[in-house]
């Protein structure tokens, strides 16, 4: 602070107020191009929510568009049916556009995977096959333990495919961490990873979820991602090989609608003040929410733009803006496994150049 400045003339120096309009030309091919739409939502919630929800496809409208009778609890979009891995896959794919990358994937060693849409949808039913053969079902909670890698794409919306509810844990985290949570939520099904990259280390991710989920009764199944070719012990009638089962599953399985208030999922505070809380997250108000955020908070152009969200997604901006929001709306998208600073300081603005990313989000 300047010397004799109180806190309200240094802020007062710190806060710019003076507005700059946008080119005319940018602010009308915007997807929010006029103001006034802030004044429509403010007055008319509902009908602004129901509009945005309009651009899902829903099985089953809605009754009502909010309940608020028991507040602070919120029900969105009451009576209505819908299926998220439908919303995010097939109806692209349906509509010509399964050739459209949904991820170019960057590994930390350099390698490279294109996702279309079309490919994205054929995992994701074997995959959601894969899980009913292994008895999971609408309403069981799936924990996932993996790196950015396109699999976790593929566990988190096969479990919506069939109405499971998938409880992702930061790979950051310990697996002291992964226990706690799955147990909590009392996951039946873990999806984790043989070993994981970082700065050029491996980390034995499989043998540390070995030491530290013994006597986790509930936990009936582990399905192990082939990743880094590490070494590790498969317990008999518990684990299996995420490649055998795809290698196994049926390729079809159909999307089933669910109430638009069934768990999509769970995803736990980092427990750095306290033990970590499970904040559950409902299909139709929350998949019309990061729908439309992100296309309208990122002016989203899907047949023109590259979008990349650099978060992880065990977070829920990751949940939000890597896997749902984005392929909600047929967005083609960069997934990178490493560190921000390795093997080069600047290597997310080489793959910016790369992969002609034109909207960052960081």
């Amino acid at each position: 602070m300047a010397d004799g400045a109180t806190l309200e003339e240094e802020l007062g120096q710190l806060l710019e107020q003076e507005t700059f309009p946008p080119p005319d030309g940018f602010r009308e091919r915007a997807v929010v191009s006029d103001a006034a739409i802030y004044d429509t939502a403010e007055q008319d919630p509902e009908g602004f929510w129901a509009e945005q929800a309009d651009a899902l496809d829903w099985e089953t409208r809605w009754d009502q568009v909010l309940d608020w009778s028991n507040p602070p609890f919120a029900k969105w979009f009451v009576g209505g049916r819908l299926n998220v891995s439908y919303n995010c896959l097939d109806r692209h794919v349906e509509a010509g556009r399964g050739e459209r990358v949904a991820f170019h994937w960057r590994g930390e060693e350099g390698e490279e995977r294109d996702i279309t849409y079309a490919s994205l949808h054929a995992d994701v039913q074997r995959f959601a096959n894969a899980l009913k053969d292994r008895g999971i079902k609408a309403g069981d909670v799936v924990g996932i333990f993996l790196p950015m890698i396109p699999e976790v794409a593929v566990a988190m919306l096969a479990c919506a495919r069939i109405g499971a509810i998938h409880n992702v844990v930061f790979g950051g985290f310990s697996v002291e961490s992964v226990r706690e949570r799955m147990e909590f939520s009392d996951a039946k099904a873990l999806i984790t990873v043989d070993g994981a990259r970082r700065k050029g280390k491996t980390a034995p991710i499989k043998q540390a979820v070995d030491e530290e989920m013994g006597g986790l009764a509930q936990l009936e199944t582990v399905i192990v991602v082939r990743h880094t070719e590490t070494e590790c012990e498969m317990t008999e009638g518990r684990d299996v090989w995420f490649h055998d089962l795809m290698d196994a599953a049926d390729a079809d399985c159909p999307a089933e609608p669910f109430d638009s208030e069934h768990p999509l999922f769970i995803l736990y505070t980092s427990g750095s003040t306290a033990k970590p809380k499970g904040i559950l997250h409902t299909t139709g108000g929350y998949l019309t929410q990061v729908a439309y955020t992100h296309k309208a908070v990122f002016d989203l152009k899907p047949e023109e733009d590259v979008f990349w969200c650099s978060a992880d997604v065990g977070w829920v901006t990751g949940h939000s803006y890597i896997v749902y929001g984005p392929l909600a709306n047929g967005a083609t998208s960069v997934m990178y496994e490493g560190a921000p600073d390795y093997p080069d300081k600047d290597i997310w603005w080489e793959l910016c150049a790369r992969y002609g990313v034109t909207i960052f989000y960081t």
